[in-house]
C-alpha cells in the first residue's frame, strides 16, 4: 500500500485550495477561543491548559502519522490540536514567564526557522506535497506547532503592544495574505515559500479574530461567550470536513 501511495504522488496532507485556507483561518480562530476557554473561562491557567492541549496534540499527531493515507477528519483534528496548544503555550511564555510578546515572537520565529532548516537539511525539501512518511510528518507537525505558537504571540503583539487593536491587526494580516495571493497568481516565486508564509500568517489573523470575538467591549472586542464562539467555529469546521470534498496534495511539477 505504501508503495502505491508513492507511485500516485499523493501526500498525507490536503490539497491547497480556497476551502483549505478558509478552514485554516477558522481553526486558528477556534484555537484562540478554545485555548482561552480552558485557561481563562475554566480558570485552569496557561500552564495546565498547555499540558492538557499538549497531550491532545501528541495523541492527534500519533494518530495522524499512523494513518496510511490522508483522512480529513484526522488531519483537521491535528490542526485544531496544534492551534489550541499554540495559544496556551504562547500565552504562558508571554504572560506567565514575563518574556513579553516581542521576546516570545522572536524566540518562536527562531524555533520555526530552525525546524524548517533541519527539515530541509534532512530531507532536501520542505514542500508539503512530499509529506508521505513518518519522518517528514514529524517535521511537518513540529513546524506547524511552532508556527501556530508564533502566530499567537505575533497576533497579540500586533493588537496590544503595537496598539493596532483587534480589527486593525486583523486588517494588517488580511492584507498581507492578499499580497501573498497576488504573488502566487502573478509571479513565479517559490510555491513552497508562499505556502509557509501564508500558513504562518493565518495564525495571527485567527488570533486577533478570536480575541475580537470574546474580549470585553471595553477592550475592543464583542464580548461573545467563549463557549458559544468555540462551538460555532467547531461546527463550521465539521460541516466543511463532512460535506465538502477533500483531496490529498500531489506534486504537479
Amino acid at each position: 500500500m505504501k508503495k502505491s501511495l508513492g507511485k500516485s504522488g499523493l501526500s498525507k496532507v490536503p490539497e491547497m485550495t480556497l476551502l483549505f485556507w478558509v478552514m485554516k483561518i477558522a481553526a486558528t480562530t477556534l484555537g484562540e477561543t478554545g485555548g482561552d476557554t480552558v485557561s481563562m473561562s475554566m480558570n485552569l491557567g496557561y500552564l495546565v491548559g498547555t499540558a492538557i492541549f499538549a497531550v491532545v496534540f501528541l495523541i492527534a499527531v500519533a494518530i495522524k502519522i499512523k494513518a496510511v493515507r490522508f483522512h480529513p477528519v484526522i488531519y483537521w483534528f491535528a490542526i485544531i490540536a496544534t492551534t489550541t496548544v499554540g495559544t496556551t503555550l504562547a500565552d504562558f511564555a508571554d504572560r506567565s514567564l514575563g518574556i513579553g510578546y516581542a521576546g516570545g515572537s522572536t524566540i518562536l520565529f527562531c524555533l520555526l526557522m530552525g525546524s524548517l532548516f533541519a527539515w530541509y537539511k534532512t530531507l532536501g525539501t520542505v514542500a508539503v506535497e512530499t509529506v508521505k512518511d513518518p519522518k517528514s510528518e514529524m517535521f511537518y507537525w513540529v513546524t506547524i506547532m511552532f508556527s501556530q505558537t508564533l502566530g499567537t504571540a505575533l497576533g497579540d503583539w500586533t493588537a496590544d503592544t503595537a496598539g493596532l487593536g483587534y480589527l486593525g491587526g486583523g486588517t494588517v494580516f488580511f492584507l498581507l495574505l492578499a499580497l501573498l495571493a497576488g504573488l502566487y497568481y502573478g509571479t513565479k516565486i517559490s510555491r513552497t515559500f508562499l505556502f509557509w508564509s501564508a500558513f504562518i500568517l493565518t495564525r495571527p489573523l485567527g488570533a486577533v479574530l478570536g480575541d475580537f470575538l470574546d474580549k470585553p467591549i471595553a477592550h475592543g472586542g464583542l464580548a461573545l461567550s467563549r463557549y458559544g464562539a468555540s462551538a460555532a467555529l467547531l461546527g463550521f469546521i465539521l460541516v466543511c470536513v463532512l460535506f465538502f470534498p477533500h483531496r490529498a496534495a500531489s506534486r504537479k511539477h
